[in-house]
């Protein structure tokens, strides 16, 4: 019999008899929104998919993880001029996502991982977990798949610092998750607006210790940015292995943390 992972596989009975201390929900959030002209608008969303079963092949047979389904439409208002992209307001997210935490909590569940692959959805991620810490005494973690960083020397110093949406990185996680809907012709260098502020101001950057609210077309016009015309399928799959592995050792920690060592 296969081993169960996905939340929806299991019958209530099996909750039932789930250890609390042990059991770990995992509350996966992504975005269908414009990634440029060579990637699909549901590029966040395939990434968490392929993400999710590159994590359920190498889950050690001891870790107990239950997976809700893809929360795929998150807070994408940065994108909304652009044709195909699905948004909801930040503060219905919450409610969503709080109401989900309780039912999660509910089950018998006391830890969630809240894992997201959409940069937009970051402050809206950790507000839920605070939420659920404080109205559902569970020990809730935020995270994301770009958090597990890269591996060494695969990508240019440039991706790595400018590459946040739709560049090598994506670009290359997607040819190796869903090749067949990359349009490698129409990739680029898409060169990021940050790269100006840089020169012009001292401490004003779109993103950091002081930023100003940006949407994608204030970075490019293009609504990408990084060097996708260098992705490949195979840095895909290595930066894929090395991220699952360290969302791996994630949980490991979150299954260890005893629930009245860590909550007051």
């Amino acid at each position: 019999m296969a081993r169960k992972i996905w939340w929806g596989d299991f019958t209530t009975e099996e909750f039932q008899r789930l250890d609390p201390e042990r059991t770990i929900a995992v509350l996966p959030i992504a975005a269908i929104e414009q990634h440029g002209p060579h990637l699909p608008v549901s590029t966040d969303s395939s990434i968490m998919q392929g993400m999710l079963e590159t994590v359920i092949e190498n889950v050690p047979d001891d870790l107990d993880i239950r997976i809700l389904p893809i929360q795929c439409v998150g807070k994408s208002n940065e994108h909304q001029h652009a044709a195909g992209t699905l948004t909801i307001p930040a503060t219905t997210l919450i409610d969503h996502w709080v109401e989900l935490g309780h039912s999660i909590a509910r089950a018998g569940i006391r830890k969630v991982v809240l894992v997201n692959s959409h940069g937009g959805n970051e402050e809206i991620m950790g507000i839920v977990a605070r939420e659920l810490r404080v109205r559902a005494r569970m020990l809730a973690v935020k995270t994301s798949w770009m958090r597990f960083g890269l591996p060494a020397g695969l990508y240019s110093e440039t991706e790595t610092s400018y590459g946040i949406h739709g560049g090598d990185v994506e670009t290359s996680l997607m040819l190796h998750f869903r090749g067949d809907l990359v349009a490698m012709d129409k990739a680029e260098s898409f060169v990021s607006a940050v790269t100006r502020a840089e020169t012009e101001f001292d401490l004003l950057r779109h993103t950091g210790t002081h930023a100003f609210a940006w949407i994608a077309s204030d970075l490019n016009a293009a609504g990408a940015v990084g060097e996708a015309a260098l992705a490949t399928a195979q840095k895909g799959e290595a930066t894929a292995q090395h991220q699952a592995r360290g969302f791996i050792k994630l949980m490991s920690d979150v299954r260890s943390a005893k629930l009245d060592d860590w909550l007051a």
